[in-house]
């Protein structure tokens, strides 16, 4: 299928959608508010998903090329098609998950909002499609392993006790006590407002360190009490850190020299915390029962926030909040060793 000669094919969304509509005379100061309303647009979503759904555009068109059609304006029945050919798997390529295909029409949704071209994903050639692509394929979400507290103890024994050892062994204590997401542990400032790409910040008290995070989900507060020792305790793995570092302003976690010695000003991707864990995870023996590839597949950055979940013996309420989480259900999601029969609805009932 073809759409009507003159149908426009861009590469990149339409930066005119925050433009001065055509019956208003442009002036100095509102051209300068309507770059300042795509700027707010472009903060509404996170750098990590606007990549993704960049790659699921680029993706789209270039399967549009191949079967001989046009990405736009937006066709429903194309992109059923587009969703079946991903569900079915090729020669080419192995079918994706459920939850992939739902990321990848998302991707498309937003990618046709900002050209101006909304798609209804509730279409009939497109809703019709994913519901059975759900019916047929949809499998249990792959959880991956919670790192539990013995692990964290072998995991930074392990690292050195140079400054880049200070830096991943307080990455990891505060991501796992603060069952902190990742992106949430790289975005960390020391102050308030000290760089426009913060995601929150700390202040370090006598009984602890309180985290004022900007999260998915809103703004919320996590408090991290000190360790029974200086070796297990986050706090005082950050302050050594700090210390070290000599980071006094700014992004708390950020690369070092070649050398190791100093500590640079470049804030760290988020990426450097799944890379840690695997790599002290193989390098600390966790799980060595397991082959290596099947190993380092089984744990990732969000293993650490799986663990305060999981060994936290502590009211259920409190490690939601911790963890951020809208209910306790989700919570429970992530507790990957729990007692699941401590409410018994059978003896409940009389049975």
């Amino acid at each position: 299928m073809t759409f009507p000669p003159g149908a426009v094919q861009d590469d990149e969304p339409d930066g005119n959608s925050f433009a001065l509509p055509a019956h208003v005379a442009g002036s100095g100061s509102l051209d300068q508010l309507a770059e300042t309303a795509r700027d707010y647009a472009r903060a509404a979503t996170s750098e990590n998903t606007l990549t993704a759904y960049a790659r699921d555009w680029a993706h789209f068109t270039r399967w549009c090329r191949m079967k001989g059609t046009d990405p736009l304006p937006p066709a429903p029945e194309v992109i059923g098609l587009y969703l079946a050919d991903l569900a079915r798997g090729t020669a080419r390529g192995p079918a994706l998950a459920v939850s992939t295909i739902d990321r990848r029409l998302s991707g498309l949704c937003w990618n046709y909002a900002q050209r101006g071209l909304p798609l209804d994903r509730r279409d009939r050639h497109i809703a019709a499609v994913l519901a059975g692509i759900r019916r047929r394929h949809a499998r249990p979400p792959v959880q991956k392993a919670a790192i539990l507290a013995e692990d964290i103890l072998a995991m930074t024994a392990i690292l050195p006790h140079d400054l880049r050892g200070l830096r991943d062994r307080a990455i990891l204590l505060l991501g796992y006590a603060g069952g902190l997401r990742r992106s949430e542990i790289v975005s960390l400032d020391l102050h308030k407002d000290d760089t426009p790409d913060s995601g929150g910040w700390v202040e370090i008290m006598a009984a602890g360190a309180l985290l004022t995070l900007n999260a998915k989900t809103g703004w919320r507060e996590v408090e991290i009490g000190r360790g029974s020792s200086d070796r297990t305790c986050p706090v005082h793995a950050l302050a050594q850190w700090l210390h070290f570092a000599r980071i006094d302003f700014g992004p708390i976690f950020v690369a070092t020299s070649r050398d190791g010695t100093r500590a640079l000003d470049r804030r760290l991707n988020d990426r450097h915390v799944a890379r840690l864990v695997k790599r002290c995870v193989r390098d600390a023996g966790i799980r060595a029962d397991l082959p290596e590839a099947e190993r380092l597949a089984l744990f990732s950055g969000h293993s650490l926030r799986a663990g305060l979940a999981s060994a936290a013996e502590v009211d259920e309420r409190y490690v939601q909040k911790q963890l951020g989480h809208a209910s306790a259900e989700m919570t429970r999601r992530y507790q990957r060793r729990r007692d699941r029969f401590r409410v018994n609805l059978t003896k409940a009932a009389g049975l």
